[in-house]
């Protein structure tokens, strides 16, 4: 007889816990709401290789250099943009001054200009993530510009190139055939990028 009422707790303990695990995971809680169309809209800024999510606007290199100071950019890259303590922009000609260096580690060899195959992407990171603790406050055309002027700075355009919606998408980049993406999805057991398991 005890060894039914043991069972009996038990298979109770058993949906008691199998409960509260469902019950946990329901969304149930009577907060938050779906976003609208126009909320995603307002949040979707990413920008693909075409530029079709491009705004209108235009800049150049000489727009550029000006407003790489007067934004700040030289506080975290330095003066000629390789010599601060965060990522090198514009490659630099002599060896690396030995100082510190942020991981990952962004210098001469692969700055941005040289190692994205696709303008859009130095358009979408600095319009998305720049100036650093003031993110998305520049304006399409100082985006723009800046991007003209750190292309320029890396050999990849002319100075006198006008940057804007149709031409950036076009500019053939150094790396633009040094990338590929991965012939199918990885799949669970095969190995990873650079060997990891």
């Amino acid at each position: 007889m005890a060894w039914r009422k043991l069972l009996a707790l038990c298979a109770l303990m058993l949906v008691v816990a199998t409960y509260q695990v469902v019950s946990a995971q329901m969304p149930t809680y009577g907060i938050g709401r779906a976003p609208t169309p126009d909320e995603i809209k307002a949040w979707d800024i990413a920008i693909g290789p075409e530029g079709k999510e491009l705004p209108p606007g235009s800049g150049t290199a000489a727009e550029g250099a000006q407003l790489f100071v007067s934004k700040g950019c030289t506080a975290c890259h330095g003066k000629t943009g390789s010599e601060g303590p965060a990522p090198t922009l514009i490659k630099s000609d002599t060896q690396a001054s030995g100082a510190p260096c942020l991981a990952p580690c962004v210098n001469s060899a692969n700055t941005i200009a040289l190692h994205a195959p696709f303008a859009t992407v130095m358009w979408d990171y600095i319009n998305r993530g720049m100036p650093l603790g003031r993110e998305q406050t520049l304006k399409p055309d100082e985006v723009y510009s800046i991007v003209a002027f750190l292309l320029n700075k890396n050999g990849v355009i002319k100075e006198d190139e006008v940057m804007n919606q149709t031409s950036l998408p076009k500019v053939v980049m150094p790396n633009a055939k040094g990338w590929a993406l991965p012939p199918e999805p990885w799949k669970h057991g095969q190995p990873r990028l650079a060997g990891y398991p």
